[in-house]
């Protein structure tokens, strides 16, 4: 009767269920036993063949039934398989196909014969399988929604699923299964949140105005103040002019959302604020299927770049310890920065800056074709490692294609790199670096590079890598810029580097703030998700 009670609007569907295994229980009273062996292992092994997988494991345990028992087992499994499926949804995960209970339901009360039950049974295994990977890492394979997602998805052997349920606790099995961070933690509450908000209607008029100031009066303030009210940035009130509170509550917006914090709503500060519950709420379920993309462990120590938030930060034991500015890849096709994570064991300091193929040949050398002593500051290479001077080279004889020369950029004060890059050795030649640009930190929005990340507060980044393998960082590193020789200097603790792409930022203490989708990759993974069968829901009372 308990299993009953928790799934009250499907009793009819449970009740038939029960009904349905009174019916098996006579029919294998009258089958003899070999028969009804025969029959349910023959309709397991036909339903399981699509599935390798699932084949394996009944096949390893000579077609023994997990699911379609009356024993106390069997009953735990189903009642915990139809639990998890009922919350799918709550994880901004498809609702139907395979992993639809209510379908499996109308499955187990149509059972008449022991090959239904074998049909069922194998249902029920690939449903686990189906939500299993689902909900622990991704309904979606990111390479093929977005060529710039070149993340690694720690993918669980899909055998392991069946394997680990029926050795455990079914339902502490199934809970184990999504992501168990903070951040997840606190998406599904942002989007349990914004679901209520769209069932009320959302936050209300859209501010129709370019901008406002403090003082400013008129029909567009109030619509301000209403919309900052229900978003939880101000006390309800009757206030028809932009005063100092009304001022405080747009900075601490500016602040969720990345803006700059001058207490004015300019035009960046209104669009934001203008955007619907129902967009916010897509940024949240896609947040929560890019956490389902990371490493379940991302060290206790690591780094962390959201691309769409332009900050680079150093994270100890699950705390920010430090924090500064970035500039990303532009939003061109050839320059967004990618997604991926992987492992930092070095600094250079003093670098040379490779110029890398791309640039050397689609931006410099045609400078160099219309001027040989253009970009004077580039040093033209060649195979051997040689300068070669550019009065000796006819630049105008090669292509993209046929170009032999490496260029690069001897350390200075003005190297693209500045003086200090931080490596994680990978394919996509991505790195963390200096910049002599300072000017683009001040920008609120900061995607100017050709990939790699800058950061306005390198020295103060190389401390913090420093601080754990001597006494004092600071004065080794400039030790060593002071040389001006380029050296290398490892890590004796490695550090794991994330570059995430997060439109829906979340936070220990205080309110889910949100970020402009620069690339369009946010949108490109909705409109995935939004084919697989997920879709925005409101709360009702």
């Amino acid at each position: 009767m308990m299993l009953l009670r928790r799934f009250r609007p499907l009793d009819t569907s449970l009740r038939a269920w029960l009904a349905a295994l009174a019916c098996i229980a006579t029919v294998f009273s009258v089958t003899p036993a070999d028969a009804q062996v025969t029959a349910f292992k023959q309709a397991v092994a036909e339903a399981a063949a699509s599935d390798r997988y699932i084949a394996a494991f009944y096949r390893d345990r000579g077609f023994a039934p997990i699911w379609t028992g009356d024993d106390p087992a069997h009953t735990a499994r189903r009642k915990a398989l139809i639990a998890a499926l009922e919350r799918a949804p709550l994880h901004g995960l498809p609702r139907g196909g395979a992993i639809d209970p209510a379908r499996l339901l109308d499955a187990m009360a149509q059972v008449r014969t022991v090959r239904d039950v074998g049909r069922v049974e194998v249902a029920l295994s690939k449903a686990l399988l189906a939500y299993g990977r689902d909900v622990q890492t991704g309904v979606l394979v990111p390479g093929s929604v977005d060529s710039g997602i070149v993340r690694q998805v720690p993918y669980r052997d899909r055998l392991s699923y069946l394997v680990d349920f029926v050795a455990g606790d079914p339902a502490d099995f199934l809970k184990s299964l999504p992501p168990q961070s903070n951040e997840y933690r606190r998406l599904m509450k942002a989007r349990l949140h914004l679901e209520d908000v769209i069932a009320r209607g959302g936050w209300g008029p859209r501010v129709r105005s370019r901008g406002l100031e403090p003082g400013a009066q008129g029909g567009a303030v109030v619509a301000l103040r209403d919309r900052l009210v229900a978003m939880g940035y101000l006390e309800r009130s009757a206030r028809q002019s932009y005063d100092a509170d009304m001022q405080r509550a747009v900075q601490d917006f500016q602040v969720d959302h990345g803006l700059e914090t001058d207490g004015v709503a300019g035009p960046s500060t209104v669009a934001a604020l203008n955007v619907p519950a129902e967009e916010r709420l897509k940024s949240v379920i896609v947040a929560m299927e890019r956490e389902r993309w990371l490493p379940r462990d991302r060290g206790e120590r690591h780094i962390l770049v959201n691309l769409t938030d332009f900050t680079a930060k150093i994270i100890d034991d699950g705390e920010v310890t430090f924090r500064t500015r970035s500039v990303v890849g532009a939003a061109n096709p050839d320059r967004r920065s990618p997604e991926f994570s992987d492992v930092m064991d070095h600094m250079i300091i003093n670098p040379t800056w490779h110029v890398p193929r791309s640039i050397a040949v689609n931006e410099y050398l045609p400078q160099m074709q219309r001027n040989p002593h253009a970009v004077s500051h580039l040093r033209v290479v060649d195979g051997s490692g040689r300068v070669v001077p550019r009065s000796a080279i006819d630049f105008t004889r090669y292509t993209r294609n046929t170009f032999p020369f490496d260029i690069k950029q001897p350390p200075s004060n003005s190297n693209a790199l500045g003086l200090v890059k931080f490596m994680f050795p990978n394919r996509h030649n991505i790195y963390l670096h200096d910049t002599p640009a300072k000017h683009l930190f001040e920008r609120e929005k900061r995607a100017f590079s050709h990939g790699c990340i800058r950061l306005k507060q390198p020295f103060e980044f190389a401390y913090r890598l420093l601080a754990p393998q001597t006494d004092d960082p600071q004065g080794l590193f400039h030790s060593i810029l002071r040389t001006g020789r380029e050296t290398r200097v490892d890590l004796e603790q490695t550090v794991p580097v994330h570059l995430i792409y997060r439109t829906a930022v979340t936070s220990a203490k205080g309110r889910t703030g949100y970020r402009d989708d620069v690339y369009g990759r946010d949108a490109r993974i909705w409109n995935a998700l939004q084919a697989e069968g997920v879709a925005l829901r409101a709360l009702r009372g």
